[in-house]
């Protein structure tokens, strides 16, 4: 157990007034004013000072520390199953290729693979793996227009 002023650790307290805790307690209060210090040390640092007329984020941001409002965690969530069904979709629409084409698409996008590799990986020329991973795309537009599946713009612009 050990003795502490109420007066450092709460500002409303005007007069000294010391109260026996637990070891526990301590060490939860000088982390705190620790956590305190490194995050007023940031902002020092940092210049990452409050202004009254900016409230978008731009000081708590720049120090890390910021936590997601409600609202931009609902969106970051939508986003990411929307992007789970695009997977899951692209999946599907690649299991319908040729199996060739779906072996370079795979080999090409998903592995990182060049062209030149793929084709010396197949013992074939590189126009043909390249013409094959084009009508492979192509195939795939043509099953997502026939599924009604939405085509994001990075894929209109990557496509093209």
């Amino acid at each position: 157990m050990q003795t502490i002023n109420l007066k450092q650790y709460y500002p409303f307290c005007t007069e000294d007034i010391f109260v026996e805790v637990s070891d526990e307690i301590v060490e939860t209060f000088l982390l705190d004013k620790r956590a305190e210090a490194a995050r007023e040390r940031k902002m020092y640092r940092y210049k990452a000072q409050y202004s009254l007329d900016c409230d978008d984020g731009i000081e708590k941001a720049a120090i890390g520390w910021a936590q997601s409002s409600p609202e931009e965690l609902l969106m970051r969530k939508e986003a990411e199953q929307e992007y789970q069904l695009t997977l899951a979709r692209l999946a599907e629409a690649i299991n319908h290729l040729s199996e060739t084409q779906a072996r370079r698409i795979r080999a090409r996008y998903l592995l990182g693979m060049k062209v030149i590799e793929i084709a010396a990986a197949e013992g074939v020329i590189p126009s043909c793996v390249s013409t094959s991973i084009r009508a492979g795309l192509k195939n795939i537009r043509k099953y997502f227009e026939k599924k009604k599946w939405r085509v994001s713009r990075e894929w209109e612009q990557w496509n093209s």
